[in-house]
């Protein structure tokens, strides 16, 4: 009874498969590269998103490290060495943060 089943259904989608409309085809078609269009469209603006988020990141870091050498220098000027090497330790820290965003962003 199963396999009178299965040749029944074959046999009803090969008719219905020659029935189909070519143009409900190709609209179909169309519809899904359309979807797919903004989809590949959606993901191209994440990208630059993310990566414009990385460069703005990487500012803030250099800024941050520019900052704690003018503290490191004005440290050394207090005769405060102990505070001046702090401030280069941080900047170390944000050097080598700073070289993995990049590595990131390349």
């Amino acid at each position: 009874m199963k396999r009178i089943s299965t040749i029944f259904q074959a046999k009803a989608n090969t008719a219905l498969n020659k029935a189909e409309d070519p143009r409900e085809t190709l609209d179909l078609s169309y519809e899904q590269q359309l979807e797919n269009l903004t989809k590949v469209k959606r993901a191209v603006a994440d990208v630059a998103t993310a990566r414009k988020r990385v460069e703005i990141q990487a500012e803030q870091i250099k800024s941050q490290g520019d900052k704690l050498a003018d503290q490191a220098k004005a440290a050394l000027a207090q005769g405060n060495e102990p505070l001046a090497r702090e401030a280069l330790t941080r900047r170390e820290a944000l050097v080598a943060q700073l070289k993995d965003l990049e590595t990131q962003h390349a």
